[in-house]
């Protein structure tokens, strides 16, 4: 570690996050049981047309002493680029995303970086996650809501699975540095269309580092009352089903692809059908069994949307190529 090092960053990606920041800084502020450890927050602006370098100029005059809290700009809007701009402005050795609309436990920083340095084959890392909501969510809301970044998954320390997509949120993921820097690709392929937090973790998985949940660690996802919308939420099913054949395809071998492909289909073709035969009548009453038939019909699609994305990045190099 060198001397500009520290052992822990908390970055903060946000857009347009001024009214939601202050709270999570207060969080931050408060944070206990760090004397044993250095660290540092970054905030980064992802080119918003609020005043978030102003409520960041005011959060420095009562800021605590022993945590740097700083600010960078990412013209690039999107929270894959705000992501890499906040890597490559840490000093940590682990980087801790939290989004501007999650709060932290008070010991959240402390418990995020000893169980950190507690596993040396860590790359990754993620916690509960806890919805608070504006609005009381729908019937059976539970069945979604991981859609929503809302992660509950028992209180025993565990190993996430990449193979089938058991993989931590973006929202809460701790990363050790050394391991994105050599593991994740600057851009990654779902920049801008959904799972590149999944593919986050499943770069570092196949580099060969360990991803694990930690129960300890917990985070408030605050929900407004328009994220609980049905057409929000169905959107929101759509494009969480249509990453799964890409995701998948990162994660496996080239001669691997065709199988996948085949898993995908048939895998996503039986739970339409197994879905609509035990919700029919309800899909347009019930918008929890609605979500869950977007989520299979948009995952029985992804191989296609694969393909054609995948055409479609291609013929556009060529372009460039022969320009």
């Amino acid at each position: 570690m060198t001397s500009n090092s520290v052992d822990f960053t908390v970055a903060i990606p946000t857009y347009n996050g001024s009214n939601r920041i202050p709270k999570l800084l207060e969080a931050l502020r408060a944070q206990i049981n760090t004397d044993d450890f250095t660290w540092e927050v970054i905030i980064v602006d992802n080119n918003s047309s609020d005043n978030i370098k102003e409520v960041f100029e005011g959060q420095k005059t009562h800021w605590r002493s022993d945590c740097s809290l700083k600010y960078t700009f990412e013209q690039q809007q999107g929270l894959a680029f705000a992501r890499q701009a906040a890597v490559e402005q840490s000093r940590g050795t682990f980087v801790g995303f939290l989004d501007d609309d999650t709060i932290p436990n008070s010991d959240w920083v402390s418990a995020a970086y000893h169980f950190g340095i507690q596993h040396p084959k860590i790359g990754a890392f993620g916690g509960q996650i806890h919805g608070a909501f504006e609005t009381k969510p729908p019937k059976n809301f539970e069945r979604i809501q991981s859609f929503l970044a809302i992660k509950e998954h028992g209180p025993t320390p565990k190993q996430f699975n990449p193979n089938v997509l058991f993989l931590p949120a973006g929202a809460g993921l701790i990363i050790r540095k050394q391991a994105w820097v050599e593991s994740v690709p600057r851009k990654l392929a779902r920049t801008t269309r959904g799972g590149n937090d999944f593919e986050i973790s499943i770069h570092l998985y196949r580099a060969g580092w360990e991803i694990w949940y930690n129960p300890d660690l917990h985070i408030v996802h605050e929900i407004p009352s328009w994220r609980l919308e049905p057409d929000y939420l169905l959107k929101l099913s759509d494009t969480v089903g249509s990453c799964i054949c890409e995701l998948r395809i990162i994660n496996s071998h080239k001669k691997q692809r065709p199988l996948v492909f085949l898993k995908v289909l048939l895998g996503s073709f039986k739970r339409v059908i197994f879905h609509w035969a035990k919700y029919r009548k309800q899909l347009s009453t019930d918008v929890v069994a609605a979500c869950e038939m977007t989520f299979f019909v948009s995952a029985l699609l992804s191989p296609f949307e694969f393909i054609k994305s995948s055409l479609r990045a291609k013929l556009l190099a060529n372009f460039c190529n022969s320009e």
